[in-house]
């Protein structure tokens, strides 16, 4: 019986039968361990994209209707869209025994702009998102 190996498949002959038997060598490859590329967290690229995705996640959580804290606040927030789509104004924010905190005409990717009026005077609120902590 004689052996010829080519490029990692084993060929037998045998003699007397007269058939080729192809037989695969198992060739363990160690690449489908490796992750890739080491990532440097040390970057700005990868500062810069951690930053993204935090302001992309909190914008989403805001606008969602969880509930929020803000900083020297000491009830819970939380914002709700306005049924109507003939008004200027974009939604509400209301307290955790829903009343109404100020009316929103603005909601960007860190800052959510809006007004109340308090007196008969116009007073702007600015909820920086950054600052806000979300909860359950």
């Amino acid at each position: 019986m004689t052996k010829v190996k080519l490029n990692k498949v084993e060929l037998k002959n045998l003699p007397n039968v007269g058939v080729l038997v192809v037989e695969k060598i198992k060739v363990t490859d160690g690449r489908k361990n490796n992750p890739g590329r080491p990532v440097n967290k040390q970057s700005a690229r990868y500062k810069r994209l951690a930053k993204q995705a935090f302001y992309s996640k909190v914008n989403k959580l805001f606008v969602s209707g969880k509930k929020f804290y803000v900083p020297n606040v000491i009830s819970s927030l939380h914002f709700s869209k306005n049924v109507e789509k003939n008004q200027h104004d974009l939604g509400s924010v209301f307290n955790e025994l829903s009343e109404h905190v100020c009316t929103v005409n603005y909601i960007g990717r860190t800052k959510v702009t809006g007004f109340k009026y308090v007196l008969n005077k116009r007073v702007n609120v600015e909820l920086n998102l950054k600052n806000c902590k979300f909860g359950k």
